[in-house]
């Protein structure tokens, strides 16, 4: 299959995380789909794809490390308030280098799909 560039639409998939403050799930969900359907359709999408789910299953894994700390130290309420300022930057700045044609970045990503 012939693949065609669409920076704009990679750019969509990155700022569709951007759900998550409205919906909680949607910025999982939406990306998967996006890159599911359109990994063989878009150039670098398989990428991009990978790196934000990658990213929103990371931010979800740290959540849950969280939750424990909250109870025993209090330590688990800052890392929530940096999980989320964390999942409120990182997607903007990645559209603007999607839109850019430049890679993205996720610090502190695991990489669990290859």
């Amino acid at each position: 299959m012939i693949q065609h560039e669409d920076r704009s639409l990679l750019a969509v998939t990155h700022l569709s995380q951007l759900l998550d403050l409205i919906t909680g799930i949607g910025g999982f969900i939406v990306p998967l789909v996006l890159w599911l359907t359109q990994k063989e359709k878009v150039m670098h999408m398989d990428s991009h794809g990978k790196s934000i789910i990658n990213f929103q299953i990371s931010l979800f894994i740290y959540a849950l490390v969280c939750i424990p700390l909250m109870l025993f130290f209090g330590l688990g309420i800052l890392g929530l308030i940096i999980i989320g300022i964390l999942g409120l930057v990182f997607p903007i700045i990645n559209a603007i280098k999607a839109n850019n044609g430049e890679v993205p970045y996720y610090p502190f990503s695991i990489e669990i799909i290859k």
